[in-house]
């Protein structure tokens, strides 16, 4: 099976619609998976701080997350169990009102069947996001019915939303999410991790 990841790691494809983003960035696609690992996490796309550091989740919404996870920052960044696939693998940029634009699809298209294939079988894959979880449980359901009905994908699947702060508003309209999605999904990593 084919190492996806120097050329990935090189990968321009995106440079032009980079270029002409509000922040004018380079591609730097942030490969963060070797094979075998237990635990996928299928994210969105980083953001900048995550684009400047070279580390997913390298940010508040990575705290959030390792919480709901139960995972500490040693663990969480182990490659050998933990493998890191967001939708699209460079920051996108932003749009000229400061907002995130969304991922773009050809890195999916380019990019997700060989890197899936490269990583085997994880015993578990959690879903950040709306376009995780469209591509991966081939859904056109909203993000809050696709979450809520997370047991019917437990426990070989959790979706989740972002953990950004711009979802807290989200959290609090969801009480459920972190009082009977969040212990099912740390004890399912427990397992999983062991």
């Amino acid at each position: 099976m084919n190492d996806p990841r120097p050329a990935l790691s090189a990968c321009t494809i995106c440079k032009d619609r980079f270029a002409a983003t509000a922040t004018r960035h380079r591609p730097n696609p942030v490969v963060w998976f070797d094979p075998g690992a237990r635990l996928l996490i299928a994210s969105q796309a980083p953001g900048l701080r995550v684009h400047e550091a070279n580390t997913p989740f390298w940010d508040r919404s990575g705290k959030r997350l390792r919480d709901w996870l139960g995972l500490d920052e040693a663990a969480f960044y182990d490659r050998s169990r933990v493998a890191i696939v967001p939708m699209a693998f460079c920051f996108p940029g932003y749009d000229a009102k400061g907002s995130d634009l969304p991922p773009p699809p050809v890195c999916a298209a380019t990019w997700r069947a060989p890197v899936l294939r490269f990583l085997g079988s994880a015993r578990l894959t959690v879903l950040i996001g709306a376009y995780a979880q469209r591509w991966h449980l081939k859904t056109r359901a909203s993000l809050t019915q696709t979450v809520a009905a997370w047991r019917d994908h437990a426990p070989s699947v959790f979706p989740l939303p972002h953990p950004s702060w711009r979802n807290t508003a989200w959290l609090k309209r969801n009480p459920w999410f972190e009082t009977e999605l969040v212990p099912a999904l740390r004890a399912r990593v427990a397992e999983v991790m062991t």
